[in-house]
């Protein structure tokens, strides 16, 4: 791995990531706005620190919608009566660690040390 990579990450997964972008930006409407409303709260909700995973999310997901639109399959037959739970879900099929999970074992530790502190 060069410097550069060690700094910013693997260029590779840099390509894979902006293909699979130029791939969502290239779906007609109404599955490119999904797809970037989804993408947007995937930054948000999915917390990954492995950049590996998220490129597979994302690379996942617009292979989803390409089939929607290719099938003309309505959006809400994709993601169902709960949005925010459709995303969910799709999110925990992929595992790596979050940036919360530092912050789960944190917390744990913390707990941990104040019933230390009482006995």
């Amino acid at each position: 791995m060069s410097w550069i990579e060690k700094l910013t990450g693997p260029l590779e997964q840099k390509k894979q990531y902006r293909s699979a972008i130029a791939r969502m930006d290239a779906l007609p409407a109404p599955y490119r706005a999904a797809a970037k409303a989804y993408q947007r709260y995937f930054m948000y909700a999915a917390g990954f620190l492995d950049g590996d995973t998220l490129v597979a999310l994302l690379t996942d997901f617009v292979e989803l919608w390409e089939r929607a639109a290719a099938d003309d399959t309505p959006v809400r037959e994709i993601v169902g009566a709960d949005p925010v739970e459709f995303g969910e879900d799709f999110v925990r099929a992929y595992t790596g660690r979050q940036w919360i999970d530092k912050e789960r074992a944190r917390l744990v530790e913390a707990i941990e040390r104040a019933e230390g502190e009482h006995s």
